[in-house]
Formats: structure tokens, sequence, C-alpha cells
């Protein structure tokens, strides 16, 4: 007579719940993770598009406006924790491309940036992965202005 051994299974669905846990926790938590970063992101670029704008609109001229435009946009991308990414600030102006702090003038800034993804070696394929961020912000410049200088007779 053959006596067949059962063989016992308890506590093994505990282990593999564990392991499948494990297995699905990792993944989730490097997308949540860059969910958060990419949005910070978001919030960093968009900030940085209308500080420059309004940074650049309010300068004396053109000049100075580029200027402070690039430092206004550093600084509100640095007030998000991203201080080290990478800035790209461009100015268009209309209808006067020319002079873009003539009356009636409507300044548009753009601004580029991107955020490396969190958690990814660069074993992985050379570079961190990065997700690229872009935001515009529209600003016109009165008809009337204050001239500064020689009174008026």
């Amino acid at each position: 007579m053959t006596r067949f051994h059962r063989r016992c299974d308890r506590g093994s669905a505990l282990v593999e719940v564990t392991w499948l846990g494990i297995l699905l926790l990792v993944p989730m938590l490097w997308i949540l993770l860059s969910v958060f970063e990419v949005q910070r992101g978001a919030f960093g670029v968009e900030a940085a598009a209308r500080s420059a704008a309004r940074a650049y609109a309010l300068a004396g001229n053109d000049a100075e406006g580029t200027r402070q435009a690039e430092l206004v946009a550093r600084r509100a991308l640095a007030d998000q924790g991203l201080g080290t990414a990478p800035l790209s600030v461009r100015v268009t102006c209309t209808p006067y491309p020319a002079d873009c702090h003539s009356g009636t003038s409507v300044i548009t800034v753009r601004v580029k940036s991107r955020v490396d993804l969190p958690l990814m070696p660069e074993a992985l394929g050379g570079q961190a992965p990065s997700f690229a961020l872009d935001a515009t912000h529209t600003v016109p410049i009165g008809q009337y202005q204050e001239v500064t200088g020689a009174a008026a007779d």
C-alpha cells in the first residue's frame, strides 16, 4: 500500500501575498513619486512664467526686462526646489517686436524647463529620464505710461 504524503501549505499564502505586495508596491511608489515631481515642476514653471512676464513689463527697457525676467524665473523655480533645473526664458511682443515697452504692446513670456524623474539609476539608460515642462504668460502694456525726465512746458 502506497501512502501519499500530503504536503502542508499552511502559511504559504502569507508569503505569496507579501512578495506580491512588495513587487506591486515598488512600481506604484515610483509612479507616485514621479507624479509629485512633475507636479512640483509644473507649479514652478507656471510661477516662473507669470513672475518673469510681470518683471519684464515693469522694467524700464527691453534689455533690463530680459535680465529681470531671467532672474525672477530662476528664483521662482528655486522656490519650488528646482534651483538647478535647466531654464529657458523667451520673450516675444506684439505688435511692436523691436520695442516691447511701447504703449499697447502685449508681452508674452515662455519658460521651458525639465524635471528628472526620481529613483532611476543612470546605469539603466545612460541619463536619468526627464519630463519636459513649459508655460506661457501674457501681460499687456497700457496705452498711457508715465514719462520721467524733463518737465513738460
